[in-house]
């Protein structure tokens, strides 16, 4: 079985366990994906630059990054630049023959862009345009299938290639999602917090089991801001064919380990409905 790790790109989160767990891993001859964000990185990046980052929430309540020209000529040159090659340098460090790619490197990561979003100001829903992000609607698994039973570990990241041709934006945890979906592997998304807090205040109130449809309403309304793109990204990976998706804390002791041990909030492919269901 292969795992996918989603690793934050959030200022609190400490890549290092994760490294060292995908060491583990692959050292034990488990087929893994790294994918990775860096939302601090692009917004430090555009402070020096003197730019404001800027966030958007859309109708749904999902608080998103708003992707004008400037961000996205930022998000080329932060993420499959320097994060990108930072993290694929230390993964090789511990061992791991691991390979920078990004969405746009042989097709990987492909859809339709998005020119225009819309979002609530105000209280009030709002087109906004030139948006510079996209849809991903398909995979070059071949592309990381071949790199896998080669021995390599793919280290992969956005902008995806839209259907124009060129690098939009796109959510890493959804990447992550769409990249888990088509290897049907399992997904443990690493962040900040334990997994999905029933209480967002309270780290003791950690959802355990999401296995039905009723219990993922009931994590659909307790994720807030970033988580709900978490909670997103888990139900479109196991409507994609993933195995499973586990949502966990990136800076708990050997975090990929322990979420894949039982840490976290764990979705099994029970949680969403099928066609057949919807349609009985």
């Amino acid at each position: 079985m292969t795992t996918v790790v989603k690793v934050g790109g959030a200022r609190a989160v400490d890549p290092e366990g994760t490294i060292a767990d995908v060491a583990a891993l692959t050292g034990e001859g488990e087929d893994c994906v790294v994918v990775h964000g860096g939302s601090t990185a692009v917004d430090e990046t555009l402070e020096r630059l003197g730019e404001e980052p800027e966030y958007v929430e859309t109708p749904k309540g999902v608080v998103g990054r708003f992707t004008d020209e400037r961000t996205m000529e930022t998000f080329e040159m932060v993420l499959p630049g320097k994060l990108n090659t930072d993290l694929t340098a230390s993964l090789r460090k511990t061992g791991v023959d691991a390979v920078g790619l990004s969405g746009v490197d042989g097709g990987l990561l492909t859809g339709p862009r998005k020119s225009a979003v819309k979002v609530v100001e105000d209280g009030k829903t709002k087109i906004r345009r030139g948006e510079h992000s996209g849809k991903i609607e398909s995979v070059n698994a071949d592309l990381l299938t071949g790199l896998l039973d080669d021995g390599y570990t793919p280290v992969v990241t956005v902008p995806m290639l839209a259907d124009d041709g060129t690098p939009v934006n796109a959510d890493a945890d959804r990447a992550a999602a769409a990249v888990a979906g088509a290897l049907g592997a399992t997904l443990v998304v690493l962040t900040d917090v334990p997994g999905v807090l029933a209480d967002p205040d309270d780290p003791g109130t950690l959802i355990g089991q999401v296995r039905a449809p009723d219990e993922l309403a009931r994590v659909e309304s307790a994720a807030e801001g970033f988580m709900g793109k978490k909670v997103m990204a888990a139900t479109e990976a196991l409507d994609g064919g993933a195995a499973s998706v586990v949502v966990a804390d990136a800076n708990a002791p050997d975090p990929v380990l322990a979420a894949l041990d039982g840490d976290g909030t764990h979705f099994a492919p029970g949680a969403i409905e099928t066609e057949a269901e919807v349609d009985a």
